[in-house]
């Protein structure tokens, strides 16, 4: 059986989405196009996509705590209405 978790999944498309650029003072910047105003700064690349890793997790996490409609990444819809299993399928 496979466990599959929606928020990880959501995020990993989410960031196999993102642009990266290096910037005139050989920082870099990377965004996620489709997730407006997810932005990160860091001064080597792999700052860069940790930090905008963390700014995703916490842009996603503040969209859903005051209802705000996320972009539907890769069929995966996180506006839906979550459905309850009943215990004894636990």
């Amino acid at each position: 059986m496979t466990v599959r978790f929606i928020l990880s999944e959501y995020v990993e498309q989410a960031l196999a989405k993102a642009l990266y650029d290096k910037l005139e003072d050989n920082t870099f910047v990377g965004r996620i196009p489709e997730c407006q105003g997810v932005v990160a700064f860091g001064s080597t690349l792999r700052e860069c996509e940790d930090e905008l890793r963390s700014t995703l997790e916490e842009w996603i996490l503040l969209g859903l705590k005051l209802g705000h409609s996320l972009p539907v990444i890769d069929s995966i819809d996180l506006n839906k209405e979550p459905t309850l299993e009943p215990m004894d399928t636990l």
